[in-house]
């Protein structure tokens, strides 16, 4: 084990520094992590760039990522299910396992809970990490690290799934075509979707989706909602059961407000601006449900099966790697799309 933790610290809007910090020591229920590949997030550009994310604003130096994969090397003396050398994904969320929405099982509201790289809590942009081991899942053999660093936007893609009730046999919309709108076509697709429609502003973004096996997609920069809503339903058959909205973008989230059948989910995924224009009527007036996630509850499990099986291949999706000493030209491939970035790791392992 190497003596110094390298970190990637952001000190203040626009500034990240790379620092040696204190290696963490266990307790007894948590493991020490050699961190080896950590995803930049949008949310992590976010708070690089505004120095916040909605309600969670940066006010002290903070360690970056939050998704992320390591390997076990030290545990903690009430650890039971993880030893030294096992190959985890890391659930970055650890709430208090007490009120009223951990004892239900939603632990993702849980008010105390404290994730990664969301102020005042590091990340886990950095040589090692200490975490709760009951959030970390041992990876089997024929799932890389690279690959349990992105359980954690696939397990997103999940809860919304869950929470949209889709099943086979409907027609989705999804609204972007990011990182988690692709891990959204994926999740759909894995659940048996066959009608799935992508939109983007981007024909560069919608060529990568078709390269994922996206075949139905529609660019709507500059389309009037009309021209949209009518091209939309043409590629579907018809309205959509249920709209993912990946992008935060008004324009967007007003889209599916129109484009969601009567009686449909409107789920909202992508983060934008706090308050936007919104046609409510045209919601109210068809009863369609307007839902919203905060990541992901007991989703983890289920990403990892979703992989390991084969029914999710997440590797097409990384477009760049770089190591942790290169942290800066990462963040700003990842902020700038350069190169057709589409999803940026970084290596934090040791040379």
């Amino acid at each position: 084990m190497a003596s110094e933790n390298l970190s990637a610290v952001l000190k203040r809007k626009g500034e990240i520094c790379l620092e040696n910090c204190e290696i963490p020591n266990p307790s007894s229920h948590q493991v020490l992590l050699a961190i080896h590949t950590v995803g930049i997030c949008g949310s992590d550009v976010h708070f690089w760039k505004s120095g916040r994310l909605g309600n969670f604003v940066v006010t002290g130096p903070l360690v970056l990522g939050h998704e992320s994969s390591g390997t076990v090397v030290k545990v903690g003396s009430k650890v039971k299910h993880l030893k030294e050398g096992d190959r985890v994904a890391i659930e970055p969320g650890i709430p208090c396992r007490k009120c009223e929405f951990c004892v239900e099982g939603r632990y993702n509201l849980c008010p105390e809970e404290k994730f990664a790289a969301t102020p005042p809590d590091d990340g886990t942009l950095c040589r090692y990490y200490c975490h709760e081991a009951d959030f970390c899942y041992k990876l089997p053999n024929n799932v890389s690290l690279e690959e349990g660093a992105l359980l954690e936007p696939l397990s997103v893609a999940v809860h919304a799934c869950r929470r949209a009730s889709v099943t086979a046999g409907m027609s989705v919309l999804i609204c972007g075509a990011g990182p988690i709108g692709l891990v959204s076509f994926l999740t759909c697709k894995a659940m048996g979707v066959t009608k799935i429609c992508i939109t983007d502003i981007s024909e560069s973004r919608l060529d990568f989706a078709k390269k994922m096996g996206a075949d139905c997609r529609v660019c709507v920069r500059d389309m009037d909602i009309k021209v949209a809503l009518k091209e939309i339903n043409s590629k579907l058959g018809g309205s959509a059961d249920v709209t993912l909205e990946c992008s935060g973008a008004e324009s967007s989230i007003r889209l599916g407000a129109h484009v969601t059948k009567s009686g449909g989910v409107l789920m909202l995924i992508g983060i934008g601006a706090p308050e936007i224009k919104f046609p409510i009527l045209e919601t109210c007036l068809r009863e369609v449900d307007i839902k919203g996630i905060l990541r992901y509850a007991n989703c983890y499990p289920s990403a990892l099966e979703l992989v390991a099986s084969g029914a999710v291949d997440l590797k097409p999706l990384i477009t760049h790697r770089f190591t942790l000493e290169e942290v800066h030209k990462a963040f700003e491939t990842s902020y700038s799309g350069a190169d057709g970035a589409v999803k940026v790791l970084i290596r934090c392992v040791a040379k």
